[in-house]
Formats: structure tokens, C-alpha cells, sequence
């Protein structure tokens, strides 16, 4: 369901005064289990560490668009280079059949303008794109304490679960997982994928939803075996498309920046087209590719100013991501 109420810029966020502190805190959490997954698994990022595919494409954005969508990368229409990482979320390089987040990344090459981050011009402009329209958790505090306990496997995730929601609310918290974790998933072609958490767009503030083209194709229940293997037969037999919209801020009781876990009622826009040609990804040329993706850096802050992350959530991940950056390697 959509509302009518129209884009407003009264949008504000709300900083504690300890959120440098905990941030801190919540990136060392990260990054001591990086360096536990680390030596299992060998190098690689916290949170989605299983890289599935990486393929090459272009933005393109579109003229004509709504008011509040014309700032930054949608300024002006345009073609964009575009580099996509498709990952599972977890912090294991765990089989695709295992019930798991999604993860959709892009990077968007050619922007112009001042970095996000205050340290100089935007590289690109950074899109991380889940299969879950809302965020699980209200803050950042939840959100960490949750990810250290399930770090070190479902026995105690299940002793955090109880010591948080006591034995009445923990079969609520159990069905509540598994209705997240566990929602279906037809595949990185078909399936639309969602920011959840907002940006600024200008002087406004928006939610990023890609919505795949019905030329993609229909899903294919094999699929779960190996998404990154659908993904790449889809794509070596023609052109994938995805239609990248916004969605605007309205009000704080509609539309909160600060509570990532509500739904925005109002309606998406589509502003750019995203086009992944034909390519071989098993090809010596595109495994090589996927070794520079893998390697790189896909981060909400690395993004204009004018597409500045928003919201407790985001303002966590500058921290945390950074250090998992550091974790790893990379530049």
C-alpha cells in the first residue's frame, strides 16, 4: 500500500552523543570475528564473505524524473559504468541452499561531485542491495549484539535469544528469524532487491529498491543449488535488466529515517535502467574480473555527498565496514 502524502526535506537524524564510542566498540566486535572467519575461511570481508558472481554493466539514468530524485548521480541523464558483486550475507562460506540473506552490490563509476566520506571527489557512487525490504533490527546495538552471538553458531545465538527475550518471547524471536532468514529467494535475476536503509538524495531522502525485467526470465527451481551458476547461465544467453527506483521521505511518523525496521508507505520511482550485456563469467576473462570485484571496495559511504547514508544503521556501518576494509586488505 502507497500513501499520496508528497516528498518533504524536513527529514532529520537523530546522533547520540556516544554513537563515536559505540561505533568503535561495534567495529571491534566485527573485526575480531573477520579475523576468526579469516582463518578458516582465508581473506575476505565479515559479512558477506561468499562471492557468487561478478559481472560488468551500465547505469543509465534517466531524463524526466521527479524533482526530488535529480540530485546527484540523477542529476543529469547519463550512461555509467557499473560493476555488480552478487554475495550471500553470511559471515561463512556457507552452501546456497543454506537459508541466508542475499546481497546485491553495485559500483557506479563516473560520478561527479564531493565524497560522502569529506575526503575529496566521489570515486562512485556505492549500492548495497539486499532481498529484504525492511531491516530486521531497530539499531545498531541489536543489530551487533545479534551478529556476535550467531558468529559462533546457533547454540549461542539461542542462549543470546533467551537471555534477550526470556522463554515467552523467544519463540517469537525464533519464528521471526526464520521468516527472515529463511524468506524465499528466486534468484539474483528475478528477485527484487531493496537498500532498506535510506540515503540523501539532495536536500531529500530516499530508499533504493532494483526491480528485474520480465525479459530476465521466469525463476527456476534448481536455482538454490547454485545462484551464482543461474545467474551466469542467464547471462552468457542474453541481456539482464533492472529498473533502479527511489522512494521518498515523507514524514518521521511515516517514513522514519532512525527505524529501519518500519516500511515506507510511499511509492517508488523508477530513475535509472541497469543493463548487464552478455558475458561469459567463467571465461578467463571473467574470472579474472571476479578476482578484482572480490578484491575491491562496494561501501555505501564511498558515495557522493549528495547520496550521504542516513540513519543509525548507516552511520554504524562507517565504522565497521572500514575496519573490515582494513581487515582484509583493502584499498
Amino acid at each position: 500500500m502507497t500513501t499520496t502524502l508528497p516528498p518533504s526535506t524536513a527529514w532529520r537524524e537523530r546522533v547520540a552523543p556516544d554513537e563515536a564510542a559505540r561505533y568503535a566498540r561495534h567495529a571491534d566486535v566485527f573485526a575480531g570475528i573477520q579475523q576468526r572467519k579469516n582463518e578458516r575461511w582465508g581473506n575476505g570481508r565479515t559479512l558477506h564473505r561468499k562471492q557468487l558472481a561478478a559481472a560488468r554493466g551500465t547505469l543509465e539514468v534517466l531524463d524526466g524524473i521527479p524533482a526530488y530524485a535529480a540530485h546527484g548521480l540523477f542529476a543529469q541523464p547519463m550512461d555509467h559504468e557499473v560493476w555488480v558483486r552478487l554475495s550471500n550475507g553470511g559471515f561463512d562460506r556457507a552452501p546456497d541452499r543454506v537459508p541466508d540473506i542475499r546481497g546485491f552490490a553495485m559500483r557506479v563509476f563516473g560520478v561527479e561531485g564531493d565524497s560522502a566520506l569529506g575526503n575529496g571527489p566521489a570515486r562512485s557512487q556505492d549500492f548495497t542491495l539486499i532481498n529484504q525490504e525492511v531491516f530486521a533490527f531497530p539499531s545498531s546495538d541489536e543489530f551487533v549484539a545479534f551478529a556476535a552471538a550467531a558468529s559462533n553458531g546457533n547454540g549461542e545465538l539461542l542462549k543470546y535469544l533467551f537471555r534477550r527475550h526470556g522463554v515467552f518471547g523467544l519463540p517469537r524471536q525464533l519464528a521471526l528469524l526464520a521468516r527472515t532468514a529463511g524468506r524465499p529467494f528466486s534468484g539474483f535475476a528475478t528477485e527484487t532487491l531493496f537498500s532498506c536503509l535510506p540515503m540523501a538524495c539532495g536536500p531529500y531522502a530516499v530508499r533504493v529498491r532494483l526491480v528485474p525485467a520480465a525479459s530476465n526470465g521466469a525463476p527456476d527451481g534448481a536455482a538454490k543449488a547454485d545462484w551464482g551458476a543461474d545467474f551466469a547461465r542467464r547471462l552468457a544467453a542474453g541481456p539482464l535488466h533492472w529498473d533502479l527506483q527511489l522512494q521518498y521521505y515523507a514524514s518521521d511518523g511515516d517514513t522514519p529515517i532512525e527505524d529501519p525496521t518500519v516500511n515506507w508507505p510511499t511509492p517508488y520511482t523508477t530513475v535509472a535502467r541497469l543493463m548487464l550485456p552478455p558475458q561469459d563469467l567463467a571465461s578467463p576473462e571473467g574470472e579474472a574480473f571476479s578476482r578484482e570485484v572480490e578484491a575491491t571496495v562496494i561501501d555505501p559511504w564511498q558515495a557522493l555527498a549528495d547520496h550521504r547514508p542516513l540513519g543509525d544503521i548507516q552511520r554504524a556501518r562507517k565504522a565497521v565496514y572500514y575496519r573490515s576494509q582494513q581487515g582484509r586488505g583493502a584499498g
